[in-house]
């Protein structure tokens, strides 16, 4: 927690004059009318501000959610599970109306937003907290395990680490975590821009990368 809390505080004045927040993609809804219907995916990507930031324009997704999932403490703060032993990664859960996007899209997607072949952390956020995976339920994991093989495939297997884990509680995380890159984006913007997550993404996935 320390180490983010002082890389953030590092870049505010770097990041005065660099654009907002990096988003997925624009924050277009879908053409598709909002069938009612919702769905839940839990992906941990490494800092959940990132994660949540990436899904949460998506034209088929109502909502993000930064929080913890995987371990076993109950209702986590962020500063145990950052400090280690929860069992615990920083997660996002998002909510999805299913007829305007699959949760197979959903999972395509996210292999773009991280470096599945880094398996201590992403970026600058290093540590067990910070380990991927995609955490699905038994209904989702024909999808997960598939779309996770398409990438595999076009990594290299032995490169991707990511797994596809078994979905378990997801804890919401306090609400100053929540939406951080939308509401606070010069903050956000310097952050990511000092861990390189731009630039290790490109090397990864080449232009595709988010």
């Amino acid at each position: 927690m320390l180490r983010r809390r002082l890389l953030v505080a590092l870049c505010v004045v770097a990041a005065a004059a660099c654009s907002a927040a990096e988003t997925a993609e624009g924050g277009q809804a879908g053409r598709e009318p909002d069938s009612g219907r919702r769905e839940t995916a839990v992906f941990a990507g490494g800092c959940f501000w990132s994660v949540e930031a990436n899904f949460e324009q998506m034209p088929g997704v109502v909502a993000a959610v930064s929080g913890f999932t995987g371990g076993r403490t109950r209702n986590p703060t962020y500063d145990q599970v950052v400090r280690g032993g929860t069992g615990h990664v920083e997660a996002v859960q998002v909510r999805f109306d299913p007829a305007r996007v699959s949760y197979r899209q959903l999972v395509d997607r996210f292999w773009l937003t991280i470096d599945p072949t880094d398996a201590d952390g992403q970026f600058c956020d290093r540590g067990a907290a910070y380990r991927t995976a995609v955490f699905a339920t038994a209904a989702q994991k024909p999808a997960a395990e598939a779309s996770r093989r398409a990438a595999a495939v076009r990594l290299g297997q032995t490169r991707l680490v990511t797994p596809v884990r078994d979905a378990v509680r997801f804890w919401p995380a306090e609400a100053h975590h929540q939406d951080f890159a939308r509401l606070n984006p010069v903050r956000y913007a310097g952050y990511t821009r000092f861990c390189g997550r731009a630039a290790r993404l490109r090397a990864v996935w080449g232009s595709t990368g988010r």
